[in-house]
């Protein structure tokens, strides 16, 4: 079974290096193919050069800005049967890759599986808050789908999908910029495949955008636009900031 990472990347390169040794790490504890790329979107920095710095990555080009747009460029150049779709300020735990591995190999219909993000850099009580926020989340959408069938819960930045599930329902929606991309991309997959959500699947992430924007605001944005997309289709934030060093 071989996996594909897919990281975008604009302007990351503080970030990248990190990201890119916890998934070289991660590779060399267990026997499978893969393959690792990068997607160049339009940086303007280093970040392409230090991502061709680590033996074994592959970078694509993408120069059209836009996170939906860097996503299926990868998935393009992919050839994996499973893509691991990761951001370029996270960092995999020890065993990500094992679990990811089990989890498809144990359930031959699994479509996505997704679990939450860890943020290495803030506070006890923020971290606290974050996980209060995915069992509500997790909560709210296991209810809806039982009801409507229109609860999927997919973390952008850490879930994989099966590439042939991708195919099928035409890759990623680039009409999309940001905000609600996760939640798109669950609700099409569940109408062709199971998706998982899963605890066990953490993953570490800079929390930049929180610091940056505030908790309570980057929380009440993403709790609005995954009902925005869930019931109505569409985002309802079309907008969004570029959080980087030196933005603040």
């Amino acid at each position: 079974m071989k996996i594909s990472f897919v990281i975008p990347a604009y302007n990351e390169q503080d970030y990248v290096g990190p990201c890119l040794e916890s998934v070289m790490r991660e590779l060399a504890t267990v026997d499978c193919e893969a393959e690792v790329i990068v997607v160049n979107n339009a940086s303007t920095d280093d970040t392409r050069a230090r991502a061709l710095a680590v033996e074994g990555v592959r970078v694509v080009d993408e120069p059209k800005k836009g996170l939906v747009r860097a996503r299926q460029a990868g998935y393009l150049a992919a050839s994996g049967e499973l893509i691991a779709n990761i951001d370029s300020d996270t960092r995999l735990p020890e065993g990500w890759l094992k679990t990811v591995l089990e989890e498809f190999r144990r359930d031959p219909a699994l479509a996505a599986l997704s679990g939450p993000l860890i943020y290495f850099d803030m506070s006890f009580v923020g971290r606290a808050m974050v996980r209060l926020f995915y069992s509500v989340g997790y909560l709210v959408s296991s209810i809806s789908n039982r009801m409507t069938g229109a609860g999927a819960m997919i973390q952008g930045g850490n879930f994989v999908l099966r590439k042939s599930v991708l195919d099928e329902i035409g890759g990623y929606d680039t009409t999309i910029e940001f905000y609600g991309e996760d939640t798109d991309v669950a609700q099409r997959v569940s109408r062709v495949g199971r998706i998982k959500w899963t605890f066990r699947l953490p993953i570490y992430s800079s929390a930049r955008r929180m610091k940056g924007e505030g908790l309570a605001t980057v929380g009440l944005r993403y709790a609005l636009n995954y009902v925005w997309v869930a019931f109505r289709g569409r985002p309802l934030t079309q907008d969004y900031k570029d959080i980087r060093p030196d933005q603040g």
